[in-house]
């Protein structure tokens, strides 16, 4: 827990390292274009989502999920439908820079079994920084989002993780309503028994959007999946896989573009089809 607490606080440093002087650079430039200043207070919200996945028997809940659901570490499981809610409290400290920290809680429904009591089972910090942006230029916008998720029940095996996702988004258009993109997704998982051996995925894909004028946004993520699989002693009970992963995204943004509502579909082969469907409501208490 204090390494993914240290690898995290330098990855904070560096984006913010980052993200802060071209955002005042940009600041200057709307100066001297007598553009209106920017509001004094910030975005803050509640970037509340549930989602609904189904777990195949004997898998870890991996892909574009979140390291959260990771927090009740089980090797041997049978199938099951899980019920998760995150609720990070948001805040935009620029339009390049947003930092939030929140829980998140979920329930289960396994095979031949009853839901299990909805609990808070993790905690979350973490930020968002947009590293470089393309502004017309040939190279894309560079986006770094890092997320610390570690449990707040004592289970009989816990797991903390650092997800960290870097994308590059390359514009087509001088509004930058459509465009190509491309990433890669690291979940570092860290169980606190050193009986147990979890390997961390690694996720490359590749995609596009496109904004209508109503200001509706479809995204599409597709590529591989890769996780080391886990061991647990001698034993190997979930083994390695390279399978497919596949996210569609539909957002209503407004002319800000500020998340009004979403909702996100998925599947990853682990290697069984696992099915995620996600719907963002955030709660604005101040919006600019």
């Amino acid at each position: 827990m204090v390494r993914a607490a240290a690898a995290l606080a330098v990855l904070w440093f560096t984006a913010i390292a980052a993200a802060l002087p071209a955002a005042a650079a940009k600041d200057d430039d709307d100066d001297d274009d007598d553009t209106p200043a920017k509001p004094a207070v910030p975005n803050i919200y509640l970037d509340l989502s549930t989602a609904a996945v189904t777990i195949p028997a004997n898998s870890l809940a991996l892909g574009f999920g979140g390291g959260q659901w990771l927090s009740r570490l089980q090797l041997s499981s049978p199938a099951a439908i899980g019920v998760g809610v995150s609720a990070p409290l948001t805040v935009d400290l620029t339009d390049r820079l947003s930092v939030y920290a929140g829980v998140f809680g979920s329930t289960a429904l396994p095979d031949n079994g009853s839901w299990t009591n909805f609990e808070i089972n993790s905690w979350m910090a973490g930020f968002t920084a947009e590293l470089y942006q393309q502004n017309g230029g040939t190279f894309p916008t560079v986006t770094l989002q890092s997320t610390l998720s570690a449990p707040t029940i004592d289970w009989r095996i816990n797991a903390s993780s650092i997800d960290n996702n870097l994308e590059f988004d390359y514009a087509l258009d001088a509004d930058e309503t459509r465009g190509l993109l491309a990433g890669v997704r690291y979940i570092q998982v860290l169980v606190d028994s050193a009986a147990v051996t979890v390997r961390s995925p690694i996720i490359g894909y590749l995609g596009g959007y496109y904004q209508w004028p109503n200001n509706w946004k479809a995204s599409v993520r597709a590529g591989l999946q890769h996780f080391g699989g886990a061991q647990l002693g001698t034993l190997t009970p979930i083994k390695s896989f390279t399978q497919p992963i596949l996210r569609i995204d539909l957002d209503q943004i407004d002319d800000n573009d500020n998340r009004l509502f979403g909702v996100s579909g998925q599947i990853a082969w682990t290697p069984t089809p696992s099915y995620m469907l996600t719907l963002r409501t955030p709660i604005y208490a101040v919006r600019n």
